[in-house]
C-alpha cells in the first residue's frame, strides 16, 4: 500500500467480524493484532499477561454507575512504575493503548476490538469498522462456532456483548455499538463477509484514492 492504513474492527458475537479482519488480512497481505495484543502489552511493560487478562474480565463485574462515573476514560497519560497504580487496569490498557498506536504509526495492519477505533479517533489513517447483524444471523453463526443452542447460547451471546460493551465504555466513556464511534457500519447478513471486505476495501479507496493498494 502506498501508506499505512489501520483497519479496526469491532464487531457483535456472531457476525463473522472476525472472520472478516482476518479475510481483509490475508487479502491485502498486512498483519492482523487480536489477542496477541495483550501479549505485546506485556512484553513491552513487564506486567504480566495474566493481570491483562484479569483486567478485561473485572470490567463487567463492575457496577453500571460506577462504570459510568469512574476516571478510566483514556487519556493517553501513562503511569510510571514506581506509582502504586502502575498494574491498575487503567494502565493495563494504556500500555495496550501504547503498542496499537505504535502500529499504526510503523505498519498497515488490522486490529481486532480493544477499543482500537478509539485509541485512533485522531489518526487520519485509521478506518474504523463495526460489524453487525440481525439476531437470527448472529445465532445462526454462532452454532456453526459452538455447541451451545436454545436458552444456553442466547446467555452466552449476551454475555459476551455486554463484556464488550462494558469494557468499551469503561475505558472510552461512549457507547460500543453507537454508530457515530465508526466510520463504517456493516450488517453482515446482507452482504456476506467477501462483500463486507470489499466494501471496506472499496471505501479505503474512495477515502484515500484509488490507488491506495497499489
Amino acid at each position: 500500500m502506498k501508506r499505512n492504513i489501520v483497519f479496526t474492527i469491532a464487531r457483535q458475537y456472531g457476525s463473522g467480524g472476525r472472520t472478516m479482519a482476518q479475510m481483509l488480512s490475508e487479502d491485502l497481505g498486512i498483519n492482523y493484532y487480536d489477542r496477541d495484543l495483550i501479549k505485546m502489552a506485556s512484553e513491552e511493560s513487564g506486567i504480566s499477561e495474566a493481570l491483562f487478562l484479569k483486567a478485561d474480565e473485572s470490567v463487567s463485574s463492575k457496577n453500571p454507575l460506577i462504570v459510568k462515573l469512574s476516571k478510566s476514560v483514556y487519556n493517553g497519560k501513562m503511569i510510571p512504575p514506581d506509582s502504586d497504580d502502575f498494574v491498575s487496569m487503567e494502565n493495563l490498557f494504556n500500555y495496550q493503548a501504547a503498542v496499537i498506536k505504535r502500529l499504526a504509526e510503523t505498519e498497515s495492519c488490522v486490529i481486532v476490538g480493544r477499543a482500537a477505533d478509539y485509541v485512533l479517533k485522531d489518526y487520519e489513517n485509521a478506518v474504523r469498522v463495526f460489524v453487525h447483524a440481525p439476531r437470527d444471523f448472529l445465532v445462526e453463526q454462532a452454532e456453526k462456532k459452538i455447541s451451545l443452542r436454545g436458552k444456553e447460547l442466547d446467555k452466552f451471546m449476551e454475555k459476551t456483548d455486554k463484556q464488550k460493551a462494558d469494557y468499551y465504555t469503561y475505558y472510552t466513556g461512549k457507547r460500543w455499538s453507537e454508530a457515530l464511534n465508526y466510520d463504517l457500519c456493516l450488517d453482515s447478513s446482507k452482504l456476506g463477509f467477501e462483500k463486507c471486505m470489499e466494501a471496506i476495501k472499496a471505501y479505503t479507496r474512495v477515502r484515500f484514492g484509488d490507488d491506495i493498494f497499489d
